[in-house]
């Protein structure tokens, strides 16, 4: 069945939205959160599993002490105090990829709370209030065979991985966002770019969204304009791209509105996010705190990390983001339009990788605001993902600057880049994209784009030089671009004038 939605101009006219993001990060540890198993992607169907992380009679977890200097980093750079003393609790519900039959979690007490990030749109500044930053371990992974959507309703059968179950996790919480209006969307989207800027600055998470090393939850609620409460609210679970991010937030709003304004009723649930049609479905009912009867776990010790260790971990935090960027900027030259494209396109980090490794700043934002951006939105797909790196992008400019390809050439070296063919260098000899200098070959195609074009040809002869443009652009042609057009240029007036 397909949802009604209301225009979101009328959804704005009457409704104010409030957002809560919940954004979980998985930890790049050696080991999983409470057992010695490795914590990596991938790898054989439970492979990675042992009697703790299955969840069997008699084993005992232990805390990884990484996994907590990791959530305390996080937690500080979040502006966030950091607990003398927490501990662990167990939440309890069943799903077969939770062996457990609970998952070991913080409740009523965090490590981190009480922060906030600021977060800017279009020149605009929004405070996001982070309530609390808490430990938790991930569960494993149902793949749902058979059907039309791989989810488990009208599945054939089910298979669970256990690999992820147990790998360490850290759950960042917003307090309800609200005020952002017409913003709202691209404030999700924000933040969550924002965040896992930071979260990749701190090195305790490769962050890969593709990989579901960070995803958000997107909490959604609408009420009467001006009113300044808080409606019923949905959860849309493990949103992993910033695009998606976004649309979800702006479907959901206009969904909400569509109901409420019908005179109906909002369903606290939780939805699932459908990355090829925008659209959310529903998932189950959203349980409150009181039905995951949460309770202390008595094998685990409390986590009490001292004020001295503390500190010693705040001074490890990297550059603020919004004054780095702002540093950056000076140091670009990019003006504050240009580095407001490359924030909102979430290319800011590959500019900044790009320009490390060796590329000059304008031709770093030229590749990634251009070429890989265009590729990005035509795929739907997060920039970050195309499986083009930094070190791809100073690859082919070298060879630009080298003389072996021009611009139009390496875009067919972008091409190959997506597709997986190999470095810059084996793509243009593998598809024979390498710039013609030989003065022979050239000569050659020179003599017969002046046969062809006579009277262009007597045009240079009379002196009117800039007419070698149109010879010009047919020697290109004839040899598919890859011609040096100034060795070319040079050839034709040699023969003209």
């Amino acid at each position: 069945m397909t949802d009604t939605l209301m225009p979101y101009d009328d959804v704005l006219a009457a409704f104010d939205p409030a957002l809560g993001l919940e954004v979980h990060v998985e930890l790049n540890t050696a080991s999983k959160m409470f057992c010695g198993c490795p914590a990596v992607f991938g790898g054989e169907p439970n492979s990675g599993t042992c009697p703790t992380c299955l969840g069997l009679p008699g084993a005992m977890p232990v805390v990884n002490g990484k996994a907590v200097e990791s959530a305390i980093r996080i937690g500080l750079a979040l502006n966030c105090d950091i607990a003398e003393w927490c501990r662990f609790a167990r939440k309890n519900y069943f799903y077969p990829d939770m062996p457990k039959n609970f998952q070991t979690s913080q409740y009523d007490e965090p490590i981190a709370f009480d922060g906030w990030m600021d977060v800017e749109v279009d020149g605009e500044t929004f405070r996001v209030e982070i309530e609390r930053a808490h430990m938790e371990e991930d569960t494993g992974k149902s793949l749902h065979v058979g059907g039309s959507t791989g989810r488990i309703h009208g599945a054939d059968y089910s298979l669970v991985d256990y690999n992820r179950a147990g790998i360490p996790l850290i759950e960042i919480v917003t307090r309800p966002i609200m005020g952002a209006g017409e913003r709202a969307p691209d404030v999700a989207r924000a933040y969550v770019a924002q965040l896992r800027e930071l979260i990749v600055a701190l090195g305790v998470s490769e962050a890969r969204m593709d990989q579901g090393n960070l995803r958000a939850d997107v909490n959604l609620s609408l009420a009467p304009k001006g009113t300044g409460t808080l409606g019923t609210r949905t959860e849309t679970k493990n949103v992993n791209s910033f695009r998606s991010v976004e649309r979800a937030v702006r479907y959901e709003m206009q969904r909400h509105a569509a109901i409420l304004s019908g005179g109906g009723s909002i369903l606290q649930e939780t939805r699932h996010w459908h990355e090829d049609t925008g659209v959310t479905t529903s998932g189950r009912v959203k349980s409150d705190a009181d039905d995951y009867r949460y309770f202390p776990e008595p094998d685990l010790v409390p986590v009490a990390p001292s004020r001295e260790w503390v500190e010693e971990l705040r001074g490890t935090l990297p550059e603020n983001p919004t004054q780095k960027r702002a540093r950056l900027q000076g140091e670009w030259g990019f003006s504050d339009l240009e580095m407001r494209d490359t924030v909102g396109a979430g290319a800011f980090g590959l500019v900044e990788e790009t320009i490390a490794a060796g590329a000059a700043p304008q031709v770093a934002r030229k590749w990634w605001l251009s070429e890989l951006a265009r590729r990005a939105n035509d795929t739907g797909t997060d920039i970050a993902s195309l499986g083009v790196t930094p070190a791809d992008v100073v690859a082919v400019q070298r060879l630009i600057d080298a003389g072996s390809i021009n611009d139009k050439l390496a875009r067919q070296v972008f091409e190959g880049l997506y597709a997986g063919e190999g470095t810059p260098e084996q793509i243009v000899e593998a598809r024979g994209l390498a710039i013609v200098s030989d003065d022979g070959a050239l000569g050659a195609a020179v003599d017969k784009a002046i046969a062809d074009n006579p009277d262009v040809a007597d045009k240079i002869r009379d002196g009117k030089v800039a007419a070698a443009g149109a010879l010009i652009g047919s020697v290109m042609k004839e040899m598919r671009g890859q011609a040096d057009a100034g060795r070319v240029r040079e050839l034709i007036l040699e023969k003209l004038t």
